[in-house]
């Protein structure tokens, strides 16, 4: 088995394939239900610590990527009509 510092390289060296930056389009139909299960997916893995043991694409993704997937569960959410719902789930 890899060791963290192997498995970020090899995750770096999947990231810098060329054309991974492009941007795609995504046609997608997804319940309201999903839409917030893939929300709080996202926001759980952005706001986890990265541990020393393990490495995990997340952890080595930009900043900028980060960014945009929480701008994509935002939109989705706004899409969705459930951004109060969500807010009052994650004061709970």
């Amino acid at each position: 088995m890899m060791n963290a510092k192997e498995l970020a390289s090899v995750y770096d060296t999947i990231m810098s394939i060329p054309g991974m930056n492009d941007p795609i389009k995504i046609d997608l139909k997804i319940s309201r239900r999903n839409v917030l299960l893939l929300s709080q997916a996202i926001n759980k893995a952005l706001s986890s610590e990265a541990s020393a043991d393990s490495v995990n694409l997340i952890d080595i993704c930009s900043p900028e990527s980060k960014e945009e997937l929480t701008t994509f569960s935002t939109e989705c959410l706004h899409k969705s009509g459930l951004n109060e719902l969500n807010d009052r789930l994650s004061k709970l």
